[in-house]
């Protein structure tokens, strides 16, 4: 196993929607243990493909709830299905989130109390998850991913505006930028 170098904002495979993985193979079983090496080491709760630059419809996920409950796995070519969000402003304290691929900064960002993930794991059995609370968010914000669509592109206009002065001060926004777990120390 290795850990992966994680994509910053600005690369293009983080801004297109993620392939459907056809087969599930030795590549794509390594390219997972390889995924869960590097979202510990970050340390992450989640990490989609195209945070390590592969545009592929997978995420890994590792997450312990309030009543030590380890949610861990992976979804593969995953569907998911939410409630709406309740309208208003997020509360800051409670409804921020963070991105590997983009380090360092927590954003508040309303997101659905619920969610229904149907996914493939890696022996190939259809799995679902009912999640509401924090595991909804990981799953709402992960599935984003492969869909294309950073956390920071959900954000309001205001903080956008700040997401782009953070980009140029330390230099993200381009093609190829990318961090190592364990390794850099990625602060904005």
């Amino acid at each position: 196993m290795a850990v992966l170098p994680i994509r910053i904002t600005g690369d293009p495979v983080l801004h297109s929607p993620a392939l459907p993985v056809e087969t599930i193979d030795d590549g794509i079983r390594a390219l997972v243990a390889d995924m869960f090496e590097t979202m510990d080491a970050a340390p992450g709760v989640g990490l989609a493909g195209p945070q390590v630059g592969v545009a592929l419809r997978l995420f890994t996920f590792g997450w312990t709830d309030e009543s030590d409950q380890l949610w861990r796995g992976v979804a593969i070519n995953p569907e998911l299905w939410i409630t709406p969000a309740v309208p208003g402003h997020p509360d800051p304290d409670l409804e921020s989130e963070g991105c590997l691929s983009f380090p360092g900064e927590r954003f508040p960002l309303r997101r659905a109390e619920r969610a229904l993930l149907r996914a493939t794991d890696l022996d190939g059995n259809r799995f679902e998850i009912e999640a509401e609370g924090w595991l909804a968010r990981i799953f709402q914000h992960e599935f984003d991913h492969l869909e294309g669509t950073l956390y920071t592109d959900r954000l309001t206009d205001r903080e956008q505006r700040i997401v782009a002065k953070i980009c140029r001060k330390v230099g993200w926004g381009e093609p190829g930028v990318s961090w190592m777990p364990g390794v850099d120390d990625l602060e904005a």
